[in-house]
């Protein structure tokens, strides 16, 4: 019993996966997000005509799925006789489209493939049965819907049963027929997706598929690994970087997410290699392209982890500064060169920019000068709260570990119109054994006048305290840590260094 139990959970999985996307007809609450119009091409048009018994009046939405979110294609008002009419001198790019009604309570979802003059009849009472008329796409969606239906109510029945089996015969027999189903319902889908591979009921199927596994019981470290290789391997096996359809989905930015978050090794250059064959792929394809390079920006210009910034700074390099982002406006473009420019000296592993600053007394104190097996380059001020906070942890693990293990400090205060403050807060809190130093008005200004890079580009100081480590050649190893996490870097280093 229990190896049949384990086995009708596998085919359950399987099966939800395959008929997950039959619920998307369901009423539901949703999101309106606009977005830039598809691209127009002359001598090319859409129409979209609905027609419902719900509504005499009121203003209806034809929108398209796009990551998260549902973006207005296009919008019409009904008449009285429950018409609404969507049309464009454009073509609709292929996708998962949704009408929304009055009130944007309730959608239905529909595909978009070659066929642009589609007829649409929904009864706001009964979304399950939309009747869709003018679309090849949506007949073939339609009669997966209807197989996948029957053959999961039967499926529901036979699990049931299987359940309530209260002997080993019945048991066996149930579990069978649910095999029996579930293949009919596999051998189906198979057949549509042979029979129509260019079809968005294939592209969609495909998209969904998951990776198979290749030990189902892993007893060794290798089969883990090989089971992962294999996994990323053929992780993308169901989607095609070069066709633009899959981006108007809800499906492909989790995928997206999940990939880049969870699959790729999060080292800097694994990503950058690995987001650099799929721009190549997608260099056909204007939409894919676009979609994917605007989600690489903005998932490292803030990057989760210490050193992703590499990969922003990549995607700036190669792409946004080559002139291939068009499509951003003049003040994205800005943002984007501004964030670039603050990361590309602090890099992890490239060796930090000399700082040559004076302390209190007017005495330079270049930060070079500091002979250190490891330097912490504090940017802080005195009058920022988190700096109060942060300041005083900061020299109690430097007192009873660091010192003693060579660390040695770099404190520069932030503003320099804070000089009393700063003067009384390192005299206060005894932290006069830091090398505390700061940037004097003449010295700012010498810098901005020759239009060098101020420290705060030169050490991506935008917020306080930030903080960096560097190692005995003054080469970036740590940035904008907590003094916990600064504390766990160190002590991780000192006990590779004993072994």
């Amino acid at each position: 019993m229990t190896t049949f139990l384990k086995i009708m959970k596998k085919i359950v999985l399987i099966t939800a996966i395959l008929s997950s996307f039959t619920i998307i007809t369901k009423a539901q609450k949703t999101k309106t997000t606009a977005d830039v119009p598809a691209s127009k091409a002359p001598g090319e048009s859409f129409t979209v005509t609905l027609k419902t018994p719900s509504y005499k009046s009121g203003l209806t939405y034809l929108c398209y799925h796009m990551g998260k979110n549902l973006n207005i294609e296009d919008s019409a008002y009904f008449n009285e006789q429950g018409v609404a009419k969507f049309s464009g001198d454009r073509k609709l790019m292929g996708g998962i489209y949704a009408i929304v009604f009055p009130g944007k309570n309730l959608t239905f979802d529909f595909f978009v493939d070659k066929e642009q003059n589609l007829s649409i009849y929904a009864d706001s009472t009964d979304l399950q049965n939309v009747k869709i008329t003018g679309s090849n796409a949506n007949e073939l969606f339609q009669l997966y819907q209807k197989f996948v239906g029957s053959k999961g109510m039967l499926m529901q029945t036979e699990r049931m049963a299987y359940n309530d089996s209260k002997t080993k015969a019945d048991s066996t027999l149930h579990f069978e027929q649910y095999n029996k189903y579930n293949k009919e319902l596999i051998d189906f889908r198979d057949k549509l997706m042979k029979e129509n591979p260019e079809s968005m009921m294939a592209l969609m199927l495909n998209a969904m598929r998951e990776p198979e596994i290749l030990n189902k019981e892993p007893k060794t470290r290798q089969d883990t690994l090989d089971n992962y290789y294999n996994y990323k391997q053929h992780y993308w096996d169901g989607v095609s970087f070069t066709d633009d359809r899959v981006i108007r989905t809800p499906f492909f930015l989790p995928k997206l997410e999940r990939y880049y978050r969870e699959i790729v090794q999060q080292a800097p250059d694994s990503i950058i290699k690995d987001l650099d064959y799929k721009l190549l792929l997608a260099r056909v394809s204007p939409e894919m392209y676009k979609f994917l390079l605007n989600w690489f920006t903005d998932e490292y210009i803030n990057p989760k982890y210490m050193g992703q910034d590499a990969v922003f700074v990549h995607l700036f390099e190669k792409y946004h500064s080559k002139g291939v982002s068009t499509w951003l406006n003049e003040k994205q473009q800005e943002t984007i060169s501004r964030r670039a420019y603050m990361q590309m000296s602090n890099l992890i592993g490239v060796k930090a920019a000399n700082l040559e600053m004076v302390d209190s007394t007017g005495k330079l104190k270049p930060l070079y000068d500091l002979n250190a097996e490891y330097t912490l380059v504090v940017f802080w001020d005195p009058t920022c709260g988190h700096c109060k906070e942060e300041i005083p942890r900061i020299d109690s693990i430097y007192r009873a570990s660091w010192k003693a293990k060579g660390v040695r400090i770099y404190s520069v205060l932030s503003d320099n119109d804070k000089k009393k403050e700063w003067v009384d807060y390192v005299k206060e809190h005894k932290i006069g054994d830091w090398t505390n130093v700061y940037e004097t008005k003449e010295m700012e200004k010498v810098v901005n006048d020759a239009q060098r890079p101020g420290f705060r580009q030169l050490y991506d100081v935008i917020q306080t305290p930030t903080i960096l480590l560097l190692d005995k050649e003054k080469r970036i190893v740590g940035k904008k840590l907590s003094w916990e996490q600064l504390n766990d870097f160190l002590e991780t280093k000192w006990k590779e260094k004993k072994n």
